[in-house]
């Protein structure tokens, strides 16, 4: 189940869909995919500058995002999504390998879970963790969105 989120929020369409970003307090709290939205809502200079650096990266010209941001989640997702910030654009890792370096080496699907309720799709960048041997296993926005973010990102295009 999706935590709720409250504050400004604006619609913005992207190559995977409709990505609805929320602030909270001055930072991000949410970039979720909503099928079907249409764009618009209520514009913050946050969102705004959200909305151009998500745009600047699905040209391929953002390899690294510079907002601040504030995810709500347990202490143990938020070290998973910390960790998931640590992978380097256009790389991977498995959900093994984010336990271990989180310290829980035997909770990968514990991580797993912790992947599937980042509030902060993209920018948290869970599409960059996979399965054992480089598997694609499950992603919120689906594995459609999950390939073609991983195109994006090994330049091969989507």
């Amino acid at each position: 189940m999706k935590r709720e989120e409250a504050g400004p929020s604006l619609v913005i369409e992207t190559p995977i869909g409709p990505l609805r970003l929320t602030e909270d307090g001055g930072a991000l709290c949410a970039v979720r995919l909503i099928p079907g939205a249409k764009p618009g809502g209520e514009g913050t200079p946050l969102l705004w500058e959200a909305a151009r650096q998500l745009d600047a990266y699905f040209a391929g010209a953002l390899r690294a995002f510079d907002l601040p941001i504030s995810p709500r989640g347990t202490p143990f997702e938020l070290r998973v999504w910390q960790a998931l910030r640590a992978i380097p654009y256009g790389q991977t890792r498995a959900y093994g390998g984010i336990a271990a370096a989180i310290g829980r080496p035997t909770a990968c699907r514990a991580v797993g879970g912790a992947c599937g309720r980042n509030p902060l799709l993209i920018v948290t960048p869970c599409h960059r963790v996979v399965g054992a041997g480089g598997k694609l296993t499950g992603f919120a926005a689906g594995l459609c969105a999950k390939r073609a973010l991983l195109s994006l990102e090994s330049g091969v295009g989507a």
